[in-house]
């Protein structure tokens, strides 16, 4: 079996849901579908998903939000009438609108796109229809409850040969919509590839898979034809967007790859994502290079330097308790360094230099903001002991300067920080170093 996730790009008007039904059909595997909500048809053109949170929050602000849902309207009835299905989908819309009214929540009316998207893709293909807020669920934290969700949908798959669940949203445990973050169908595909114990999870797009860097920065980057999921998530943070990150884990902790591919060119093979790393032929240790602004390097220092190692235990601890995310680099018995997310950090900032006074050893903080972080991805790459030498002087060659790298004992990664002006020429001088 296939489980197959179709974006908003590849549902965003009628003539995008022929290719789609022509995938589908395409291969008799592919039995459990998830759409996306409309996206955008051409350039300036608005996503449904932006549109239904334009209506939430113009009926929070007390103005009308008619002329907001009837191009909404428009979009899906279009839709219908081009494909001439038999659904009669305003009962639907007139539900939506008289809840909108009524003051549903941002998670609520954000979800109908993919809902109503579902619905017309499962007419269109004569596939069963399941709602996803029956059997995805979050728990009274908010938390996506994957235990409960797995147990559920696993049965409810077992009563259906083939159906179309729509991505993005589920369940709190009283019944109200909550959705997860942008781009969250990715989740959706993933968690049902899990449930439904599939042979591949395919998630179809407007990109023929992943490239080794970003097209707006290198000019006509190679494709990545296989990438591992350990692989795929360091490029993923450090700004890497063709998947979400989040729909990793669902497949990889039971080992269903994932393959990216292009609805409008359905031909091209796409970038696999598996568990286990393949030998590249080209090049020995070099995956892809991506890079991500709004970052600081937070250096803290014990003033009095000693070889324990408590200090940094402390600062860690502290690091943990404020739920402060970074990319941790080598720090000595009295020096602890950290890439933060600016906008985090400064958020947690004046609580997380409370936590750490109560340790009570003198000690020292500097911050160098506006610092972008650079990561070349690739396993093996720890073997290869000139890597670091040829990043520092391709970078050299170019005078930027290098605020700091770390090659961790990993295999995976070497990470760099540049200033974030330098950002864009650093990956390309980094690309054409090593291709």
């Amino acid at each position: 079996m296939i489980v197959a996730k179709f974006g908003g790009s590849s549902l965003a008007d009628a003539a995008q849901f022929q290719k789609v039904k022509d995938i589908v059909f395409a291969d008799n595997r592919r039995m459990l579908i998830i759409p996306s909500a409309p996206g955008r048809r051409f350039d300036k053109d608005e996503k449904v998903t932006d549109l239904l949170y334009l209506c939430h929050s113009q009926q929070k602000a007390g103005e009308s939000f008619q002329k907001t849902f009837d191009e909404i309207q428009r979009r899906y009835l279009d839709i219908a009438k081009q494909l001439h299905l038999s659904l009669e989908l305003k009962p639907y819309l007139q539900e939506i609108q008289q809840q909108m009214e009524e003051g549903a929540s941002a998670d609520y009316c954000a979800s109908r796109g993919e809902f109503l998207n579902g619905l017309l893709l499962a007419n269109y293909l004569e596939f069963a229809f399941i709602d996803a807020a029956e059997v995805i669920f979050f728990d009274e934290q908010g938390a996506f409850d994957a235990e409960k969700t797995n147990s559920v949908l696993k049965k409810r798959l077992e009563t259906v040969e083939t159906a179309v669940i729509p991505g993005f949203y589920g369940s709190n445990p009283d019944g109200s919509i909550r959705v997860f973050s942008r781009g969250g169908s990715d989740i959706t595909g993933a968690i049902v590839a899990r449930a439904a114990q599939a042979e591949l999870y395919e998630n179809w797009t407007d990109v023929s898979g992943f490239l080794m860097a970003d097209p707006r920065i290198v000019t006509n980057p190679r494709p990545i034809s296989h990438i591992t999921y350990h692989e795929m998530h360091e490029l993923c943070c450090a700004g890497a967007t063709v998947l979400h990150e989040d729909c990793v884990y669902p497949v990889s902790s039971v080992g269903i790859p994932t393959n990216i591919r292009n609805t409008n060119l359905p031909q091209h093979p796409g970038t696999m994502i598996t568990c286990n790393a393949l030998q590249r032929e080209d090049f020995a240790i070099f995956a892809g290079v991506s890079g991500k602004k709004g970052f600081s390097l937070l250096v803290i220092e014990k003033e009095e330097p000693d070889h324990t190692w408590s200090f940094v235990q402390e600062v860690l601890s502290a690091v943990q308790k404020k739920g402060i995310k970074f990319q941790y680099l080598p720090s000595g018995a009295h020096c602890v360094c950290l890439l933060v997310e600016t906008k985090q950090f400064l958020e947690k900032k004046d609580s997380f230099q409370d936590e750490i006074n109560k340790i009570n050893i003198p000690f020292s903080i500097s911050i160098q903001p506006e610092t972008a972080g650079i990561v070349l991805v690739g396993y093996g790459i720890i073997h290869n002991r000139l890597a670091v030498n040829r990043i520092f002087t391709a970078l050299q060659r170019q005078n930027i300067d290098v605020v700091m790298i770390n090659q961790g004992s990993g295999e995976l990664s070497t990470w760099v920080g540049v200033a974030e002006a330098e950002m864009e020429g650093a990956i390309r001088a980094i690309y054409e170093e090593f291709l």
